[in-house]
């Protein structure tokens, strides 16, 4: 591909990760610019509607139109309403390269629901859990062990989510995250060691997975809002696993990638007890700042956050062509 593609980046979304995506959008946009690439932006505005870089509302044909002018479109968004597969819909329609999974694996990935089940079905072990579908309970939250993780079956960067000691604090818990989702997911809090594993299709179709990265923090901790955001997290690199664990771990990430037909790259999230792995969830379009934990794990095995950007614009391109 040449270095002189043009790449339209758009960032922010009507969600609560707005802000989390506005960042990433930004970092996107000055690691392709290093990269020798001509880089434009959109900002989708909280209330939907779009707007310039420098803060001019345009209407929908007119963002179109930018985008359609543009070699390939990079959505750096995260959360319901956007990496859910609905932008990627959106931008099959308009018929432009874009980086990220599509449609249906972009759904799927984020129905934590449903990810797990298809995590199951691989022989992944997920954790104990019930399903809560607006006045619908599917299992029997009592049958759980306390402590209890409760959060929003389709949401991220653990909004909504809260870590449960008792009963009596369930009921509230519930209605908090029913405030971002009508679907709520209750599981087991399992006490292991978090760690992560970076999944990417390169141009070329095969995968590519750097060292994994272990959230620092104590294993009965919830690796929630407040340790994400509020203080520099410690990620710990690579993460110290035995080789044979490591080995599962890339299994069963890849494993979890292909099955829900995901492009460009994933984060897999798991939990390791001793040598077990407990599927947590996966984000089809992770956190894209030079801090975060996929440019990291990239890093560790020597690309750089430039150079990741550009590969995933190039993988855009080359799927494009592939299915033209």
């Amino acid at each position: 591909m040449s270095a002189t593609t043009q790449v339209l980046v758009i960032g922010g979304g009507a969600n609560a990760e707005h802000d989390v995506s506005v960042g990433s959008a930004a970092a996107v946009r000055e690691a392709l610019s290093a990269s020798g690439h001509r880089v434009t932006g959109l900002t989708i505005r909280r209330d939907s509607e779009w707007e310039t870089l420098a803060g001019e509302r345009i209407g929908i044909a007119e963002a179109i139109q930018r985008m359609r002018d543009s070699d390939v479109v990079f959505p750096a968004l995260h959360g319901e309403s956007t990496e859910d597969g609905t932008v990627a819909g959106f931008l099959e329609c308009v018929g432009v390269p874009y980086v990220g999974s599509g449609v249906r694996s972009g759904a799927l990935a984020m129905d934590k629901w449903a990810s797990k089940l298809i995590a199951e079905q691989l022989g992944v072990a997920t954790a104990r859990g019930v399903l809560i579908d607006r006045d619908s309970v599917y299992g029997d939250p009592a049958q759980l062990p306390l402590p209890l993780v409760v959060k929003p079956v389709a949401s991220g960067s653990s909004y909504g989510a809260a870590r449960v000691e008792n009963n009596d604090a369930l009921a509230a818990a519930i209605a908090e995250a029913k405030t971002i989702d009508s679907r709520v997911l209750i599981e087991e809090f399992v006490v292991g060691r978090e760690i992560d594993v970076a999944v990417l299709r390169l141009a070329s179709g095969e995968i590519r997975i750097p060292p994994p990265l272990e959230i620092g923090k104590g294993t009965e901790e919830m690796f929630d809002t407040a340790l994400k955001y509020d203080a520099e997290p410690n990620f710990l690199l690579p993460a110290q696993v035995t080789p044979a664990v490591g080995a599962d771990l890339r299994r069963a990430a890849r494993a979890i990638y292909e099955a829900l037909g995901c492009e460009g790259v994933a984060r897999v999230d798991f939990f390791v007890r001793g040598t077990e792995l407990v599927f947590n969830e996966i984000n089809t379009m992770p956190g894209m700042t030079e801090h975060s934990q996929v440019p990291r794990m990239f890093a560790e095995d020597g690309v750089s956050f430039a150079e990741l950007t550009a590969m995933l614009v190039e993988s855009a391109s080359a799927r494009y062509t592939r299915t033209t």
